[in-house]
């Protein structure tokens, strides 16, 4: 994040490529991720509206916890974007409970306590929560924060409905050229997946 707006990157240059994204992928799922902070500055209710203009699907704001989310989901609601919390191994019951009853699209779960990173094993926090999650919610749930080899995909798709590769990615463009690293990133997707993933598929 620091680093996007260190470049000069802004809220409203995100929602332009999500639209360039929608027109050029129709069926293509568009989750923004991101923090509070932009999205009140930029004013929630025009967030909302222009995120949906461009055809976003759902948003995950990664420091907003559901007990303090009204007015955010009322924007949602009121423009059909789906709202995606986190959820950790440390969230109680009644917050697991709370995000499962508003949540939309999917459940985003937390492999690990701490800060997103590349890491070396799967805890096996991850399953015991997914497992938590699945009492209250049948939405598909994905596991993310360090997963960054096909031996974590592996590992999570075993208990999961998709794995999120972040920061792993991040750090491959870090350490390509802007023209290098389209190509760079869909050969590290076709190598983690493997035969989970046809040419089709990454062609969608």
């Amino acid at each position: 994040m620091e680093r996007a707006v260190a470049k000069g990157t802004r809220l409203v240059d995100v929602i332009k490529l999500a639209g360039e994204i929608r027109a050029a992928r129709p069926a293509a799922g568009i989750v923004i991720f991101g923090y509070l902070n932009p999205i009140l500055r930029h004013g929630l209710s025009r967030f909302v509206d222009e995120a949906a203009a461009a055809g976003v699907d759902g948003v995950l704001v990664t420091d907003l916890i559901v007990e303090e989310a009204g007015p955010y989901l009322a924007e949602m609601e009121r423009v059909g974007l789906a709202p995606i919390f986190l959820a950790a191994p440390t969230s109680p019951d009644e917050r697991l409970e709370a995000i499962a009853r508003v949540s939309k699209g999917f459940i985003y779960a937390i492999s690990r306590t701490g800060i997103t990173g590349k890491q070396q094993t799967m805890t096996t926090d991850a399953r015991a929560l997914v497992d938590r999650i699945r009492r209250w919610s049948k939405l598909p749930v994905a596991v993310g924060f360090g997963i960054s080899n096909a031996e974590h995909v592996a590992q999570v798709g075993e208990f999961a409905d998709a794995a999120v590769i972040g920061s792993a990615i991040v750090e491959l463009i870090e350490r390509s050229t802007p023209e290098n690293a389209p190509a760079a990133v869909a050969q590290f997707v076709r190598f983690i997946l493997g035969p989970r993933l046809n040419e089709a598929a990454l062609a969608r």
